[in-house]
């Protein structure tokens, strides 16, 4: 099983400063020597709360801080952006983290961001089905190109530097319904599955998005499947706790984010918290479920993270270790 990290910098208070961002910076680049996977960063504008607007900047500065960690968006927002000038900007973050950049992209859902850049929200899926047409020619067209679409017209244009992997970074992409996750299958992209979902949704979800890479023609590989969710190891029942105490207070799913594709009303808390034992054998469950690869949200800082790679990694790292040798 792989691991990696999801979220992003967020400023604290009303201080507009860096400091949140160098701690984030600081947080990956120690997860980087941990030896986790990689990290996602969202994509929001107009939250009032400092959330990351550029993550693509974001990351191509992590990129001369790290080594060996793959970075990634969860997600760009595909209306927002002209595709040409993304896609040279996707292809230099490729070639300056040496191959490590992975491509999460995504439609759009929050009325304030479609409000505030102008964009109604019901042409949302078009202009993200033309984003990815033209940044998928501007990466693969041998030689000049042009393009004639609803939302953009290019002509005689190429996009420098190419990419450094080929045909172009790994493409990632959230879903929630049964139809949605099929959509993923058919395009080639990866999946990423939401922090919120229970065991038996994921394992459902897990099904579908399998059964659509047969009908596709495309071979499953686990580890194509990025599963979003809480995890925090304590080191004590009280703990463990206060923990949960503290979670609880934030409310459910559904009452901070509203209703999510392929949610259900009666949605509990998916969080895995608990001693090293505990959020082993959570673990383990999704992995008889298929899951591979957990992107664990931001939570407790460097100390968590330090934690979990000293407690629970190394079980990991065995098992994998004992499946080599067989």
């Amino acid at each position: 099983m792989k691991f990696g990290l999801f979220g992003g910098a967020i400023r604290r208070g009303e201080s507009a400063d860096s400091s949140s961002y160098n701690e984030f910076m600081d947080y990956v680049v120690e997860a980087d020597r941990l030896g986790f996977e990689s990290v996602f960063i969202v994509e929001h504008h107009f939250s009032g709360i400092g959330q990351v607007g550029a993550s693509l900047a974001m990351l191509t500065y992590l990129a001369a801080k790290t080594e060996r960690i793959r970075l990634g968006t969860g997600v760009t927002v595909l209306p927002w952006h002209n595709p040409v000038l993304l896609a040279e900007q996707v292809t230099t973050l490729d070639l300056l983290s040496n191959g490590r950049f992975d491509f999460g992209v995504g439609k759009g859902y929050r009325d304030i961001e479609f409000k505030g850049f102008n964009i109604p929200k019901e042409e949302a899926q078009e202009r993200y089905d033309e984003c990815v047409a033209v940044m998928r020619q501007a990466w693969t067209s041998q030689g000049r190109w042009s393009h004639h679409g609803k939302y953009w017209t290019f002509e005689d244009i190429v996009v420098e530097p190419g990419p450094t992997q080929l045909p172009h970074p790994p493409m990632w992409t959230g879903a929630g319904t049964m139809a949605s996750i099929a959509r993923v299958a058919n395009t080639g992209f990866n999946l990423l599955l939401d922090q919120f979902g229970s065991f038996d949704l994921t394992q459902k979800r897990l099904e579908a998005f399998k059964a659509a890479c047969v009908a596709a023609g495309r071979p499953y590989k686990p580890h194509e499947v990025g599963l979003t969710r809480p995890v925090l190891v304590t080191m004590s029942p009280a703990q463990t706790q206060e923990a949960k105490e503290r979670r609880a207070k934030q409310g459910s799913a559904i009452e901070r984010f509203g209703k999510l594709p392929g949610l259900s009303e009666d949605i509990g808390d998916p969080a895995i918290i608990g001693q090293p034992d505990e959020v082993i054998a959570k673990l383990k469950e999704l992995q008889s479920l298929g899951v591979e690869y957990v992107m664990m949200t931001a939570a407790g800082g460097l100390d968590a993270i330090r934690l979990f790679a000293r407690e629970v990694m190394p079980e990991f790292a065995r098992d994998a270790a004992r499946k080599a040798a067989e």
